[in-house]
């Protein structure tokens, strides 16, 4: 016994090694936080530094900018004041005069009268973003107004810098700089604008010209490419006011630029003098805080060796004892009051728990059964919950993974036409959960049912979970308002899981932006999305205990199987919500083997039951009238193949005409109907003698004939080609004979195919 006793740490040996790794530790981890604390520091202090440079920098080229061409423009201004011509021949005297690319003369209208640029004639200044900056001028609120370097209104591949003056006689004048006399004007100024600046200590700035060549560099290149330096800007990956880390003349850089007036200026700080201050403040603070740490360390281990770890190996002997179960041991130290305090609060507390042990295991299991039927009682548990109902279905399960959970669903109607629906999850498990998890759902129901707009639920509702929340819990929700007519479902995601839509026995997830979690922030915003629903589509909602079901090996069931496992025909109706819910839970029960469920699963599926408006006539014709939406294409495409498998087409002509359709059927889908809401009528016919498949297809979106458009002129290059118009010439091409009118509001186009010529054969 005494030799096994030998070979045992001591409490103040394995004291000592705790202590001293634990110091280790906090030494490294201060020295940690220090170093990444002084590096955030100095990194900030650089990019403040470089950001400040490019904007004075920047600002000078601008300003010398703006007064040499609203100077210019005072000049042509005074002139046309004092009686100069302003007809075409007039305004090119003074162009010529005053060497600029352009005088505009415009009216009060807002009306380009009179210019140097004959496209410019009659151009009404309104039309473009860039041009009605300069209707200032005519409302009074200015008397001049001088614009940055950037693309024209009229034709943005022209770039050009305006200044405009208010004209006496009403109107104003408006002078343009092309890039070569803007540049020719205040290269002057950028060519001197970087020799005496300094970022920092050893910083510098460089400017180059669009072209990249060096206008003005400390180090005298100018003329020289901006690359013979180190540095390369990319524009479209690497935005303005970004830092970038490159060598530039051989040294570690930090570099941030801006493009301003045709300009790139790069502030450039070398990394040296960026780190140099983090380095020397963490060697001091490094010799600072050993000597600390070791003081602390020799303090601590005497003193509580001395005053702690001989009692308590005395105190932790009886309770080793005590904690294997023999609870008629005495804890008896006395060497100080707090000791002796502690062996009298021990006795005591084993005394007291002797007695309610035996109570307190018979009262849990009573509570738990109680609150378990509380809480299954507040679920709506009778399905269908709506059996008058035939627009819809809906069915909900929760299996909770301890008496009570957090997880819950609810649905109700809160107005005649809105049916609403949510699930839930509260973080944590048992009796806690449940009790926030009644709160959270009477909270969320009372906004919905006195008419709160959705987002205004979620806000109401967060902020009054967070009141007096002091157990800090929260939950992630999904809560859905079905306009049963429609089958837009308008939804708030506060942290939850995707939900799942299955729509012709395929299954994938909504895309979604998700909101905060309710109860965690006060005064947090939420914000609405929608998704919808055509007949005949399942909406699933579930907590992540389905999703993070795990089994023995750690294993994840996972997004892709619950994917694989929906995407199936499970029929229509309540019955299918209910199988589509058992189903899932049959599948967590055989991938877990076993394993206990370790959280609560909750599901909630919607059967939406729309009618589609669908026809058709068995055989040699087909007609279908579906909403102008890609996800309708489907049905398009399957009532034409039926149409012309059963007329005997070839797969060659029927690939062709499904082309032709499909090209025809998105046009109208994507542009018919602006604001996305209407249908298209689709009608196949089999004409004999010849045999010829006729479709014709209608909507009552705006008038647009697509055979107006020319054909793209293929001897052209790629890149020279107006965008556009290849998809109905290739419908040209693949069918026989295509017409369109317009009639009755509708746009009617009809196409016609040979099933039996040349065309329409393998």
């Amino acid at each position: 016994m005494n030799k096994n006793r030998n070979n045992r740490i001591t409490i103040s040996r394995s004291f000592l090694r705790w202590l001293l790794l634990i110091v280790i530790v906090a030494f490294l981890a201060s020295m940690a936080f220090t170093w990444i604390h002084q590096t955030n520091m100095s990194r900030n202090s650089a990019e403040i530094l470089l950001a400040t440079n490019t904007s004075d920098v920047r600002q000078d080229v601008i300003d010398a900018s703006d007064e040499n061409l609203l100077e210019l423009c005072r000049k042509i201004a005074k002139k046309i004041d004092e009686g100069a011509p302003t007809d075409s021949e007039g305004l090119h005297a003074l162009m010529n005069n005053y060497d600029v690319p352009e005088i505009n003369i415009i009216d009060e209208n807002g009306i380009i009268v009179s210019t140097t640029y004959p496209d410019f004639q009659d151009y009404d200044m309104r039309n473009g973003e860039q041009s009605a900056e300069f209707l200032c001028l005519l409302d009074g609120s200015a008397s001049e107004y001088v614009q940055s370097y950037r693309p024209t209104s009229f034709e943005p591949s022209v770039l050009r810098k305006y200044a405009g003056v208010v004209l006496k006689d009403g109107g104003f004048v408006e002078v343009g700089y092309d890039g070569e006399r803007f540049r020719r004007d205040i290269d002057k100024y950028v060519i001197n604008a970087a020799k005496n600046r300094h970022v920092g200590q050893s910083g510098f700035v460089i400017i180059s010209n669009e072209d990249w060549n060096i206008v003005s560099d400390l180090y005298g290149n100018e003329g020289l490419n901006l690359y013979t330096t180190g540095i390369w800007i990319d524009r479209e990956s690497m935005p303005e006011n970004e830092v970038f880390h490159t060598e530039v003349y051989g040294q570690p850089c930090s570099c941030m630029y801006i493009f301003s007036e045709g300009y790139y200026i790069v502030a450039v700080l070398p990394e040296n003098e960026i780190i140099f201050e983090r380095d020397a403040s963490i060697t001091t603070m490094g010799i600072v805080e050993i000597i600390l740490f070791l003081v602390l360390f020799l303090m601590i281990f005497f003193l509580v060796r001395k005053l702690v770890v001989r009692n308590l190996a005395q105190v932790n002997h009886s309770l080793s004892k005590i904690t294997d179960g023999n609870l008629d041991e005495v804890v008896d130290v006395r060497s100080n009051i707090e000791f002796s305090d502690l062996s009298d609060d021990i006795n005591s507390t084993v005394s007291s728990l002797k007695q309610y042990i035996t109570a307190a295991a018979s009262r849990i299991d009573e509570e738990l059964a109680l609150a378990r039927s509380i809480q299954k009682s507040a679920l709506p548990s009778v399905f269908p919950p709506f059996p008058d109902r035939a627009d819809f279905s809906i069915f909900a399960a929760m299996d909770t993974a301890k008496e009570v959970g957090g997880d819950f669903y609810d649905f109700y109607f809160p107005d005649e036409k809105r049916l609403a629906f949510l699930i839930a999850d509260v973080s944590g498990k048992g009796i806690p959960a449940a009790m926030f998890m009644m709160t959270a759902k009477t909270v969320l129901r009372d906004y919905a049912e006195r008419g709160d707009a959705l987002p205004d639920i979620f806000i109401n509702a967060n902020n009054a979970l967070c009141e007096g929340n002091d157990s800090e819990m929260f939950l992630t929700a999904w809560m859905g308002f079905l306009e049963t007519d429609t089958g837009l479902v308008r939804f708030v995601n506060a942290g939850h899981n995707r939900p799942v839509l299955i729509r012709n026995r395929k299954a994938y997830f909504i895309e979604q932006k998700v909101n905060m979690v309710l109860a965690m922030l006060e005064g947090t915003p939420y914000f609405e999305q929608s998704v919808k629903l055509q007949p005949g589509d399942f909406l699933y909602l579930y907590t992540d205990g389905v999703t993070e079901a795990s089994r023995a090996d750690e294993s994840r069931y996972g997004d892709d199987r619950l994917l694989a496992i929906l995407s199936d025909d499970f029929g229509s109706g309540d019955e299918a919500c209910r199988a589509i819910c058992r189903t899932v839970r049959e599948s967590i029960d055989v991938f877990a083997e076993g394993e206990p469920q370790f959280d609560d699963i909750t599901q909630l599926c919607l059967y939406y039951n729309g009618d589609l408006k669908r026809e058709s006539k068995p055989g040699r014709s087909g007609k279908l009238t579906v909403r102008a939406e890609e996800d309708s294409l489907y049905m398009v495409l399957e009532m034409i193949d039926k149409v012309l498998d059963d007329a005997g087409c070839s797969a060659r002509a029927k690939k062709q005409i499904g082309m032709a359709v499909e090209e025809i059927f998105i046009n109208i889908a994507s542009y018919a109907y602006p604001d996305g809401d209407g249908e298209a009528e689709i009608l196949i016919n089999i004409l004999d003698e010849p045999l010829l498949a006729e479709i014709t297809i209608s909507d009552a979106g705006d008038a647009y004939d697509p055979l107006a458009k020319p054909d793209p002129d293929l001897e052209m290059e790629v890149e020279e080609r107006q965008a556009g118009g290849f998809g109905i010439y290739l419908v040209k091409e693949v069918m026989d004979e295509i017409s369109y009118r317009r009639e009755d509001g509708r746009n009617i186009l009809t196409m016609r195919k040979c099933l039996n010529g040349p065309s329409g054969t393998d």
